[in-house]
This record gives structure tokens, sequence and C-alpha cells, in this order.
């Protein structure tokens, strides 16, 4: 615990998670974190951790966004070797952090490590993909509105673990802090979902490597800011989507780009209309 201490910096970016984000907190402590920012992207002085001993809240009365909010948080915590990036509905398990840590020392060509990540109910989420090529990006993005299994969906929720992986979700991860800040750190034309997405992209760019630890546990209680905002998170998440696409897309992916777009777009429509579907 102590290792993780010296070693690691946490932030979290809150958007009304209420009860949810003093649990975080306290998994955090628990896990031996003691840096740690939060972000209220939410109403200004609504965090419930302001109270929290050595918590650093910043409230910037707008919000930023999630990479955005990040890099401020990041901003504000820059003397330690790692930092951690978590959604304020995550619940660490014990030694999961101390796991991330290790996996690190024990890969050094790696810059970012993700946990297995489980649903409330213990169902392991899909939080480990491969990057969309045009035809499986639109292939995912047609089918899955109404056909959750089809196989280009399964491909792009990627399985590997325990290995080399193309990026993991950034609901909870740990990166080098010196590679976060060669690259950047988030994006900020992103304003959500598939900020992460980007992030792996550049730190591959880099010559690191994106790795997926199993060891390492949290549960995330997916949903909450959806819930509150359910279209405008589906307009964000398709909006990022054809974002990423067009920054990333070279060569003959280059020309097929409008068309993945355009199939993106015709997604969004469908799950406008039925928004009982799944985004991811």
């Amino acid at each position: 615990m102590s290792d993780v201490a010296t070693r690691v910096a946490a932030v979290i970016v809150d958007f009304h998670s209420g009860e949810t984000l003093t649990t975080c907190v306290e998994s955090l402590r628990s896990n031996g974190v003691e840096a740690l920012a939060v972000v209220n992207n939410g109403t200004p002085g609504s965090t419930t951790v302001a109270s929290q001993s050595g918590v650093i809240v910043i409230e910037p009365r707008v919000n930023l966004g999630y990479g955005r909010g990040v890099n401020r948080g990041a901003a504000a915590l820059r003397h330690h070797e790692f930092l951690l990036v978590s959604n304020p509905d995550v619940v660490v398990h014990e030694e999961a952090v101390a796991h991330l840590v290790q996996y690190l020392d024990e890969h050094p060509a790696v810059g970012l490590v993700g946990p297995q990540i489980l649903t409330t109910s213990g169902e392991i989420y899909p939080s480990v993909r491969v990057f969309p090529n045009p035809v499986l990006a639109a292939l995912h993005a047609v089918t899955a509105p109404w056909w959750p299994s089809n196989p280009w969906s399964t491909r792009y929720r990627s399985p590997a673990r325990n290995g080399r992986v193309d990026w993991v979700s950034g609901a909870f991860f740990l990166v080098r802090r010196e590679i976060f800040e060669a690259v950047g750190g988030f994006d900020e034309s992103y304003f959500m979902f598939a900020e992460d997405m980007d992030l792996c992209w550049r730190v591959t760019a880099s010559g690191a490597e994106i790795g997926a630890c199993d060891r390492s546990v949290v549960t995330h209680v997916e949903g909450l800011s959806r819930q509150r905002e359910p279209r405008a998170m589906t307009i964000a998440h398709h909006r990022s989507a054809m974002h990423f696409e067009w920054q990333t897309a070279r060569g003959l992916r280059r020309l097929l780009a409008p068309l993945a777009i355009s199939l993106l777009a015709l997604r969004l429509g469908i799950v406008l209309l039925r928004p009982q579907s799944s985004t991811n």
C-alpha cells in the first residue's frame, strides 16, 4: 500500500454521481491512494467528497467533458509516477491498484493498463477492445442496435486479456505519467466517449503498448450520466466515434471514412428511435 501511496495519483471526473462518488473515493483510499483530485463537472458545490481530507476538489463551474476534466485534475497532481483515472461510479476491489502498478513494473513496454471490469451483477464487462477498421466499424454500427451478439460486435469487443491489446475502457486505468504528458493527455476535442480509444491510439503511436490485467478488478455502476441525459449522451457517443474515425483514418481507410461516418450517422438515427438499445 505504501508503494501505491508514493507512486500513484488519482483523478475522478464527477457529473452528478451522488453517493457513488463517495464510495469510489473510499475504495481508492482503501487501496492506498492518498493523492486524489475530483473534478466536479456538475452543480457547483455538489461534490460530496469536498470535506474528505486530502482530496483536491476542482470546480470549473461548467461541464468540461471527461477528457478535459481529467487533464485539469492531472495538472493538479504532478508529482507521481503513475496517473490513475477513474469514473465516479466505480468500486475498486482489494489490491486492484497495487496489481496495476505491479503489472507496469513487470511490463516496461506497456504505457497504459486497464483492469478487469465487472458489472453490478458480477458479469465481465467487455472493457478490452480492438481499433475498428472501416468494415468492422460499419458492420458493428449497423447491426449492434438490433443484434447485439453479432460476430462483428463480438470481434470489436475483443476478449483478449493479459497481453497486448488495442485499447481499454477509460472508466478505470493506470498510465505512466511521463507517457500521458508526452502524448498531451486526453485530446480535448472529444467532449465525451471515444477519448479513451483516442488516448490509447496515441500511446501506441508513441511506441508504448496497452495492457490488460485480470488480477486487478473493479466494479462499474455504469450509466448514471447517461440516465440523466440519455439523448445527449447518445448523440455525443456517435459524434465522438465519427470524430475518431476521421482523425485516425489514413490511406485507403481515409477514402472509406465518409462511408463509415455515414453508417455511424445511420446508426445514430436508429438508436434515437430505439432509446432502449445499447450504444456501446
